[in-house]
């Protein structure tokens, strides 16, 4: 029998230097620290294992190539968990603060267990989150209507196809490991990231405006194969929560002074921020969204938002 460590393979599909990068390197520290070596962490980062939506395809198909991975808490809508696509919706939530309290709810561990609950084959382990996503451009934008018809690239979710359809720009989907190249030539004029995503991607190098509308808090959840999890002995997977809920500690330190630290830089680099002072006309405009996600599931959207107060 081998009695040799367990190694857990991990995705990321952002660069190693990202604050997700930094992430995914507390957590691995984390792990093996708690487990005493016992279970070691493969932190693969840049996308080198697939696309978010391949990489989650993957692991619900039991293929066994990833055993952990960070994912946009809105892909599980795209498998039948609507209570996940409530995380997504524009102007949800309106601060850092109100998200890490929806986290630490009963109702924000429920929807981390919905992809489990579904018997998609993976488990959450714990929350993340990145700041709030802007869009930015490759020429000056400072209202909505200066996005009507604007080509801005999107994932394959409904969720930011829909919102941008509202804004009154054109969705165009684009892969985010071809991104650059599409803002270089002109494929897409804009998309959206957190401020600190905008620039560890160089995004800035190909379109130096940002709008700072805030439409969305980028969440996301850390989840593991179930075939992984199986794996390991009870105390291993206590370590494994434990260093989890480590991380998010780490991560409510981490996200806003990020911001910060990346708009300073950014800002050094040429790039224009255009703060948004009223935020009312976006939400306006996104408005006919909202129904076609929260329908039969009022009640959960409804405590979210009142977690705010």
């Amino acid at each position: 029998m081998d009695d040799g460590p367990v190694v857990l393979v991990y995705s990321e599909t952002n660069a190693a230097d990202s604050i997700d990068g930094q992430y995914a390197d507390y957590f691995k520290e984390k792990v093996e620290e708690l487990t005493d070596g016992s279970v070691l962490v493969d932190v693969q980062t840049s996308g080198v294992l697939g696309s978010e939506s391949d990489v989650l395809d993957g692991m619900i198909s039991g293929s066994g190539t990833v055993d952990m991975a960070r994912f946009s808490c809105y892909a599980f809508s795209n498998y039948g968990c609507r209570a996940s696509a409530l995380l997504g919706l524009p102007f949800v939530f309106e601060s850092s603060d109100h998200f890490w309290k929806y986290a630490a709810s009963d109702l924000g561990q429920e929807i981390l267990e919905e992809p489990q609950n579904n018997q998609l084959g993976v488990s959450g382990l714990f929350y993340l989150e990145d700041g709030f996503r802007s869009f930015f451009f490759n020429k000056k934008v400072e209202t909505i209507e200066d996005m009507k018809d604007m080509k801005l690239r999107v994932s394959s979710d409904q969720i930011m196809t829909g919102m941008v359809e509202c804004l009154g720009a054109s969705p165009t989907v684009v892969s985010f490991n071809e991104l650059y190249t599409s803002l270089q030539s002109g494929v897409v004029d804009g998309a959206e990231q957190p401020i600190p995503q905008y620039g560890s991607n160089a995004f800035n190098e190909v379109a130096p405006y940002m709008l700072l509308d805030e439409h969305t808090l980028a969440t996301s959840s850390v989840v593991i194969a179930d075939e992984a999890l199986a794996q390991l002995s009870d105390e291993q997977v206590a370590a494994l929560y434990e260093a989890g809920r480590l991380t998010e500690e780490y991560c409510q330190e981490l996200s806003t002074e990020e911001a910060v630290r990346a708009r300073e830089e950014l800002t050094d680099k040429g790039v224009t921020f255009i703060d948004v002072e009223d935020k009312t006309p976006y939400r306006e405009a996104c408005s006919n969204l909202y129904g076609d996600f929260i329908g039969g599931i009022e009640e959960k959207y409804e405590e979210i938002i009142q977690m705010a107060k």
